[in-house]
């Protein structure tokens, strides 16, 4: 009988893992129909490269950081390469963790980001940045994790984190060309929301994974808490976020309603085995105005371009979400459920903590990449699009709507320039 259960966890865990890996292919694909055409093949490339090269680093080095025997409860000192490491059902689960914060960075400096830069971006989030976080979380020996710290399946260690990076990393960088002028905020509109779209449904689908598979075994009470509880946050998200956009706008956005999906999938992902389905719900609703506001601020007020959401998705809503815990967790600690401010006070010190450490260690190896490679490509490059610049060939063929006869698409980019910016449709912000 115990050889069955062991099986049949193992069998949960590694569905769960072929599920997080999926969720690759919705991040290209929110990131690619959130951003123009001329930058989609720059966009696919990236994402395979996160995964792809992230796993390897994680795999050589990062996961003995994260895993391994705790010097002091900072990071781990063992298990290099998988040196003396026996469980590779836990590890390769974990890898396709890792991989995600700089995903979420890859989006919040999109179209104008060096691809040599970027795989240096890689290279630093799994190797260090994300393996500390997530020794101090979820490592047995981790100080976050003595304090009592809760973040079931990563609203911190994972998108706080990524979100962080990428704020840091898009102001270093720097705006699109064209995004701010004259004192304005002009829109630079994606070319597919449609594209979009399936990237939230495939995202959607696979954090069923992400935080079920989390309970790294197939319990019957706890997985089905933890699906329910991700479902309902989601779905809060999505409406609550339609709702407001239209009193804040007098009508539905899309890009923002989508967003909401990922603002209440972020949100919950801290909590997700530690709340009631109502509880999921209130932290999906909440999320949804932190959503909005959160992206007008930072891009408004901060002025840091950002062609996703990302930081607002993954940095407010991750740290809204791990604050929820010690408001909403049903298991005696949570504020609303008798369990006082102590839990609360926890979860600040574990968002703060992230925030001081992703700053100063990402602003850092930023620094370092850039002595040897620039950060953004040149002007001309930014405006002919990546796709053909860095990787030779466009992602469409465009029909030449001036001749009426097929072009390439660096061809139909050129033409636009006489109509305004190249490839690109601008108008102003919500006021």
């Amino acid at each position: 009988m115990d050889e069955v259960i062991l099986s049949v966890n193992l069998v949960w865990v590694m569905l769960g893992t072929i599920l997080v890996f999926f969720m690759h292919a919705g991040f290209a694909m929110v990131e690619a129909g959130f951003t123009r055409s001329k930058n989609a093949v720059n966009i696919i490339m990236k994402n395979f490269l996160t995964i792809s090269l992230g796993g390897i680093v994680y795999f050589l080095c990062g996961y003995a950081i994260m895993f391994g025997d705790s010097a002091g409860g900072f990071f781990g000192t063992s298990g290099f390469a998988l040196n003396g490491v026996d469980d590779l059902s836990f590890f390769i689960f974990q890898t396709m963790f890792a991989a995600t914060g700089a995903t979420i960075l890859s989006g919040a400096v999109a179209e104008r980001t060096n691809i040599f830069a970027y795989i240096g971006v890689i290279i630093l989030m799994s190797s260090l940045v994300y393996p500390v976080v997530g020794h101090w979380v979820w490592s047995d020996q981790g100080w976050l994790t003595d304090l009592g710290f809760v973040d079931f399946a990563g609203s911190t260690a994972v998108h706080l984190t990524g979100a962080v990076a990428a704020l840091v990393a898009a102001v270093m960088v720097g705006p699109r060309l064209g995004k701010y002028e004259n004192g304005r905020v002009n829109v630079i509109t994606g070319h597919s929301i449609p594209l979009g779209a399936l990237g939230v449904f495939l995202l959607w689908f696979g954090w069923f994974g992400f935080n079920g598979a989390s309970t790294l075994a197939a319990d019957p009470k706890l997985v089905p808490i933890v699906i329910a509880n991700t479902f309902f946050a989601a779905a809060a998200g999505v409406v609550a976020t339609a709702f407001y956009t239209q009193f804040r706008y007098g009508h539905i956005d899309g890009s923002l309603t989508l967003n909401g999906a990922l603002a209440g999938l972020v949100a919950i992902t801290a909590g997700a085995a530690n709340v009631s389905i109502i509880g999921s719900i209130m932290i999906g609703l909440i999320a949804a105005p932190l959503l909005v506001e959160g992206v007008r601020f930072i891009e408004w007020k901060l002025k840091v371009d950002d062609p996703v959401g990302a930081i607002a998705v993954h940095g407010i809503c991750g740290a809204w979400g791990t604050l929820a815990v010690g408001l909403f967790d049903i298991g005696g600690r949570g504020l609303f459920y008798g369990g006082g401010f102590g839990l609360l006070g926890v979860q600040a010190i574990g968002v703060i903590a992230t925030i001081a450490w992703v700053s100063v260690s990402v602003t850092a190896g930023l620094f370092i990449i850039k002595a040897f490679v620039p950060l953004r490509v040149s002007s001309e490059e930014e405006v002919s699009g990546l796709d053909v610049i860095e990787h030779g060939a466009p992602a469409y063929e465009f029909q030449d709507i001036f001749k009426g006869s097929a072009v390439r698409g660096e061809t139909f980019a050129h033409r636009l320039t006489h109509f305004g910016k190249t490839h690109t449709v601008v108008k102003e912000e919500h006021v």
